[in-house]
């Protein structure tokens, strides 16, 4: 059985509902009974005893009824619920707009006529995430206000606007009962930290690097939501399958993935957060999420249903495939390291001079040619495309390279 929902303990009236239920008493129409049904909904369930209170005056004797045009408002708009959901659209406000968020960030991303993916699907994600963790703290009775004491006193701090000053998504999953898993936690610490190197900065086309992040993010978000404020929360029903007018050549599909490295002040920050991650945090699904596809042969083709369709290379309609799968991030090495595993591998006379006199004949700095990239403190790194490149060299000249004298 499903973990039940968390119930906020004092599932308190709000200001403005209690200035409804002071005109509908007012009125002298409903009984208490009645007057509940209006503000009772899934994600709050109050007790009879609390419309008695107002009445009898026992509590919020300071809270002034609602006009009878605001009470008409409140009546004409009732019940206010999300027909998918059932949550409050004024009640879980913050609810509705975390999940209506996630959904603008993964319909942003899947729209094929968009150029600036990643940064608006971090953006918008990360906005929903905030929203979804404040509806929880405040359904929790945490005060996720920001404060600070002035002469013995706390004062709550404002914006410059005057509004109260609440959490940003760092505070909420720094919190120490924060609901999020370590990975999920993982996941959006990284999206924060490109969050800031993309937030004046040009950026090129990072969507293939990070994509494994931007899925886990998704997947984690469809987890959480359900888990914390119910099933019936979930995302799984409103997204479907994306859908596309044009195959992609194996040619097109090669000039895509070779103009797609990461920016420099983009892989720096990449590799410093992951740098402080365990093997195993970077290999979580929750952390980055990753789908590895093997062929598997069928005896008709009434069995291979499936819309996506996977093509044998050399064939002719692996010329034009459908699908291209994502390639993850390349490892890189530096002209020292090339040289030394050419060493380790029977070739002790290849050297730096060797080296670099190989890729300046074979221009494989060009950008079209993606041997390497160049990193944020500026020395350039090789992909183990140009490693194989200069593997295929040294062999090719063992009398040259390999052991004994030199010729």
């Amino acid at each position: 059985m499903a973990q039940r929902p968390k119930r906020n303990a004092a599932n308190k009236l709000e200001r403005w509902e209690i200035a409804l239920i002071k005109r509908m008493i007012s009125a002298g129409i409903l009984n208490d009974q009645d007057i509940l049904a209006y503000f009772t909904r899934p994600t709050r369930s109050i007790n009879h005893a609390r419309i008695a209170e107002i009445r009898n005056q026992a509590k919020h004797r300071n809270v002034a009824a609602a006009s009878q045009a605001e009470l008409g408002a409140f009546l004409q708009a009732w019940p206010q619920i999300d027909p998918v959901t059932g949550a409050h659209l004024r009640g879980d406000e913050l609810l509705v707009k975390a999940r209506e968020a996630m959904l603008q960030a993964v319909q942003g991303f899947n729209n094929p006529r968009a150029y600036f993916k990643s940064e608006m699907f971090i953006v918008i994600a990360v906005i929903a995430y905030t929203y979804l963790l404040h509806w929880h703290y405040r359904r929790s009775g945490v005060d996720i206000r920001y404060k600070r004491a002035v002469d013995g006193v706390e004062t709550v701090l404002k914006t410059r606007h005057g509004a109260d000053k609440h959490w940003e998504l760092e505070a909420c999953i720094d919190y120490a009962e924060c609901p999020l898993d370590a990975p999920t936690i993982a996941n959006l610490r990284f999206l924060i930290a490109i969050r800031h190197e993309i937030e004046h900065q040009l950026t090129n086309q990072i969507d293939d690097t990070i994509s494994a992040k931007l899925q886990a993010c998704c997947l984690n978000f469809n987890r959480a939501i359900k888990e914390i404020a119910g099933a019936q929360h979930g995302l799984d029903r409103d997204l479907s399958l994306a859908l596309q007018f044009s195959g992609i050549s194996r040619d097109h599909r090669n000039i895509l993935l070779s103009e797609t490295d990461m920016p420099a002040h983009i892989q720096a920050a990449h590799t410093e957060y992951e740098d402080g991650l365990t093997d195993e945090m970077v290999a979580d699904p929750r952390y980055s999420y990753r789908v590895a596809y093997i062929e598997q042969a069928v005896n008709s083709r009434g069995k291979a249903d499936q819309v996506v369709e996977f093509l044998r290379p050399g064939t002719e309609k692996g010329d034009h495939v459908r699908l291209a799968l994502k390639e993850v991030e390349k490892p890189k090495l530096k002209p020292g390291q090339i040289v030394s595993l050419m060493r380790e591998e029977g070739y002790p006379r290849f050297n730096l001079h060797h080296h670099t006199q190989l890729w300046q004949t074979a221009d494989a700095k060009a950008p079209g040619k993606a041997f390497g990239t160049t990193l944020a403190d500026g020395a350039w790194y090789w992909y183990p495309a140009w490693v194989d490149q200069v593997r295929a060299h040294v062999q090719a000249n063992g009398d040259r390279y390999g052991p004994g004298p030199a010729g």
